[in-house]
């Protein structure tokens, strides 16, 4: 029966059951629907029993917080309720949130708000016994949780002990809450691992967290990238606490791991400002967040403001557009980039997602595309990686009938050439060097990418393309106004403009024209340390392979790679040409190495810092003269490890290389 036909009896039973089902999948690793459907599906049943109060049941997801704990752990009581919050997903519903919360105190007295992150994983409860672990449970339905104390306790961002002052004495009851997560950096290497053991990988950082948390055996656990954020207390006993703010800074006091990024604000405008900072900026960190969260910072506020259905009155979540939805793959079309590689890319029916319409995706590649068993047809979900590219996490199930799993095409589609798979690799190529791909996407990456000329684009590229006035780079600068006037939609004043951008790239520096060459294996960072280590197209060129060696991040396959398309006449009469053009072949002052304090010495971040992004961290140390590696060597100084470092920690040991702490690495850049 369609939600149009259905009585609202009718249509509120079959909501409760579909959402209670989902629900209970919410904390597994087999999610039956998205965040965006639950919450749709979620309002619809909140509406209809706002407008039919006789239709509210027991058992509505309306009047819980949480799936009912599993018959596999032992259940546990927590010593005060874990509410949920109420969210809000605009600034007029965070506007009448702040109206509300003023009119129920009913005074004029200041209203302070306590802001951090809203950490996509899994809420829990620690319980401290005179300073000591002693239990961990799940939230579960709010009243009671599963006890997953020897879980917990492999978490290593978990204290087993406070930390105390001097003669301090600890409480002789403390439950704390907060939530467990895994990082994003994390989370790939756990999925990769996943993979290479012929698992089925959970299909995002949070489903990844709470099956960890759930596991029958704590040896799962513990060899899962797992960390933690507190933030709250549940009962202290002997501890007087004023304020939200308070007790994030006793908790950080007190050894616990609490968010840096929460902030205490004055106003519900300023909540407004940062909420729409942090949706900008949350590509910046390494774990998911789908929100922030927004509390009454004063205590004594708080209760007076008190609950309603286990739900706090002083609290909120403001929740942003989901970043994922699903939607129909209609076709799985291929793209012959510019080094040959064939690469699958989905067609969808349109979809928003996170406020954008999305109507393409990424697939990667033939394996990927198989391993997540995704076919044409397919309802998928999908969901923007790092809030830009979008991407297709995998499919629902079951496929429609005759479908089947997806195949790379046996010849280029664009030259017809045959396909090959270089051993060790996973893309499929096209290896005719003339296939019409290499020009037309070098050109599109040359002016976009490498010299990132202002109103030059794709479009540009593609037309003069079909019109043969660009065949190679060297064409690009030859063009004249005249040439462009003869297109249509381009006058004396566009084409001079475009030409005139054209002309200015030239003063791009030395690594960008390296990036810019379709050199195979040189990317962005490998196009800098070339420019760093020769200073000049000309000692590059002249480079023998063992020279190569020595740029850091280069291995003895990238070199030969680098050596042979020097090495080619074709490639060489093409540097000389941009070269008689005007463009850069020397290093300039900002592509050589900073000399300072840390000169010399090279470095390796792995796992999650708490004070810094890695890009922070990385940026200040090459400040300091210091270089930072992705890969762990004799030559490297030492390795500075965060929460879930990877198998970069176990190098470093083996190696004997110093690995450093993220108080050692403030030392060291001498800050905090």
């Amino acid at each position: 029966m369609s939600s149009r036909t259905a009585t609202p009896k009718t249509r509120a039973a079959e909501l409760r059951k579909t959402l209670n089902s989902a629900s209970a999948a919410y904390y597994t690793d087999e999610p039956i629907m998205t965040d965006a459907e639950f919450d749709r599906l979620y309002d619809e049943l909140a509406a209809l029993e706002s407008e039919h109060p006789d239709l509210v049941a027991p058992d509505s997801p309306t009047q819980r917080v949480g799936a009912a704990p599993s018959e596999r752990f032992r259940k546990v009581e927590h010593l005060a309720p874990m509410g949920s919050l109420e969210k809000v997903t605009s600034e007029e519903t965070l506007v009448k949130f702040a109206d509300d919360v003023r009119k129920r105190l009913g005074t004029d007295e200041p209203i302070a708000y306590v802001v951090e992150p809203k950490i996509d994983g899994l809420a829990v409860s620690l319980l401290y016994e005179n300073g000591a672990y002693a239990r961990g449970a799940t939230r579960g339905d709010g009243e009671r949780g599963e006890d997953v104390t020897p879980n917990l306790r492999t978490i290593r961002a978990v204290p087993l002990t406070m930390t105390t002052k001097s003669r301090e004495q600890p409480p002789g009851l403390l439950e704390v809450r907060g939530e467990v997560f895994m990082p994003l950096s994390g989370f790939r290497a756990f999925t990769e691992q996943q993979a290479a053991d012929g698992k089925k990988a959970a299909p995002n950082p949070r489903n990844a967290a709470a099956g960890s948390v759930r596991q029958l055996d704590p040896a799962i656990t513990a060899n899962r990238p797992l960390s933690i954020w507190i933030y709250g207390v549940g009962q202290a006993d002997g501890v007087e606490l004023t304020s939200q703010w308070e007790t994030l800074q006793w908790l950080r006091a007190h050894g616990f791991r609490t968010n840096p990024f929460a902030e205490r604000l004055d106003s519900i405008e300023d909540v407004a400002r940062a909420s729409r900072e942090w949706e900008t900026r949350r590509a910046e960190l390494d774990y998911e967040i789908d929100g922030i969260v927004i509390k009454v910072d004063s205590l004594d506020q708080q209760r007076r403001l008190g609950a309603l259905h286990g739900r706090p009155r002083w609290a909120r979540a403001y929740k942003w557009a989901p970043m994922s939805a699903q939607t129909k793959l209609r076709k799985i079309h291929i793209r012959v980039g510019r080094t040959g590689a064939l690469n699958p890319w989905a067609e969808l029916e349109p979809v928003q997602v996170g406020g954008v319409t999305v109507s393409t995706a990424t697939l990667h590649n033939e394996e990927d595309i198989n391993r997540k068993d995704v076919r044409e047809g397919d309802t998928v979900v999908v969901q923007r990686a790092g809030d830009v590219i979008p991407q297709v996490v995998g499919p629902v199930l079951p496929h429609p009938r005759g479908s089947k799993p997806f195949r790379m095409p046996a010849n280029c589609p664009l030259c017809d050439a045959e396909i090959v798979k270089p051993e060790g690799e996973v893309m499929h190529r096209c290896p005719n060097r003339a296939c019409p791909s290499r020009g037309l996407e070098t050109l599109i990456h040359w002016v976009q990418a490498a010299m990132d000329i202002e109103g030059v684009g794709e479009q540009f590229v593609r037309r003069l393309w079909d019109h043969g006035l660009l065949r190679s780079m060297p064409d690009l600068y030859r063009l004249t106004p005249e040439q462009l006037q003869e297109l249509d939609g381009y006058g004396e004043i566009s084409s001079a403009k475009a030409t005139e951008s054209i002309q200015e790239s030239k003063v791009q520096p030395f690594s960008r024209v390296l990036l810019g060459l379709n050199i195979p294996k040189v990317g962005w960072v490998m196009a800098r340390n070339l420019a760093r280590h020769f200073g000049s197209v000309d000692a590059l060129m002249a480079a023998a392979p063992e020279e190569l060696l020595e740029v850091e991040g280069i291995g003895p396959d990238r070199a030969e790679l680098v050596a042979e398309w020097f090495a080619d006449e074709d490639n060489s009469r093409l540097v000389e040409e941009l070269r008689a053009l005007g463009l850069q072949m020397s290093s300039g002052e900002e592509e050589r190495p900073i000399e300072g304090p840390l000169s010399g010495k090279q470095y390796v971040i792995t796992g999650t810092l708490e004070s810094w992004s890695r890009e922070e961290a990385k940026a200040s140390l090459e400040a300091l003269g210091a270089k930072v590696s992705d890969s762990v060597s004799g030559k490297t100084t030492g390795v500075i490890v965060g929460e879930s470092p990877g198998s970069k920690l176990q190098k470093a040991q083996k190696l004997g290389v110093e690995v450093l702490s993220e108080d050692a690495l403030a030392s060291l850049l001498g800050t905090r």
